[in-house]
């Protein structure tokens, strides 16, 4: 099972190898602040679809580029469904921006959207400040060994440690995704077999950058 301790083995090594930052912005983002913010990160998600992240960043700013100046995505991505749903999106933006606003099941609206469908609007969910949990093939395998669903396995672990449901959900597909946590041999054959090396067994410690402390410091008292 995926205890408390197990996890923050997980998360030392990952800000070990620099993955900090990133946990870190998974706790402090905020909504979107206008169309252009909500279709650039629709625009990430649907190009990390299907997608290496290392594959999927740089095409993701090369799109940004070319629609900020007035260009097609086509003229520098050529997939022939995604391309042409991120012109839509962009094109789109300041009414899907809106609508999205107004939605009382922001989910469901996701879903509605060019190339985003039920598991994919999960994601976008997360990267919007929702409070969702994505149930990709990672996660699954975990919760399968644990005889949980991906919602509850980051639910449990996010009131143990503090940490926002889409932050436990990343951290661990990170891990997954890294190969600090092989979640096939994981789901048939338990932790000890699963975790590589480089999971220590050493007390985890918070390693947090300087934004992040100032960011979630106390107030200083008033003289």
């Amino acid at each position: 099972m995926l205890s408390v301790n197990r996890f923050r083995r997980l998360e030392a090594a990952l800000r070990r190898r620099g993955y900090g930052p990133t946990i870190e912005w998974s706790e402090i983002i905020q909504p979107p602040n206008d169309a252009d913010d909500f279709a650039e990160r629709t625009i990430y998600v649907i190009l990390n679809s299907g997608f290496r992240n290392s594959v999927a960043e740089p095409i993701y700013h090369r799109c940004v580029a070319a629609l900020r100046t007035g260009l097609s995505a086509t003229t520098v991505f050529r997939h022939p469904g995604k391309a042409p749903a991120i012109d839509t999106i962009w094109q789109a933006r300041e009414a899907l921006f809106e609508e999205y606003g107004r939605a009382t099941d922001p989910i469901a609206f996701l879903e509605e959207i060019r190339w985003i469908g039920p598991v994919t609007a999960l994601h976008l969910g997360k990267n919007l400040g929702l409070q969702h949990a994505k149930p990709d093939v990672h996660m699954e395998r975990l919760a399968r060994h644990d005889k949980t669903t991906t919602a509850k396995l980051c639910e449990r672990l996010a009131r143990a440690t503090g940490y926002r449901v889409a932050t436990i959900d990343t951290l661990l597909w990170k891990a997954c995704e890294s190969g600090l946590l092989k979640s096939a041999v994981y789901e048939r054959h338990g932790w000890t077999a699963a975790i590589s090396a480089e999971v220590s067994n050493e007390a985890w410690q918070p390693i947090m950058s300087d934004g992040y402390k100032a960011l979630t410091a106390e107030p200083a008292p008033s003289e």
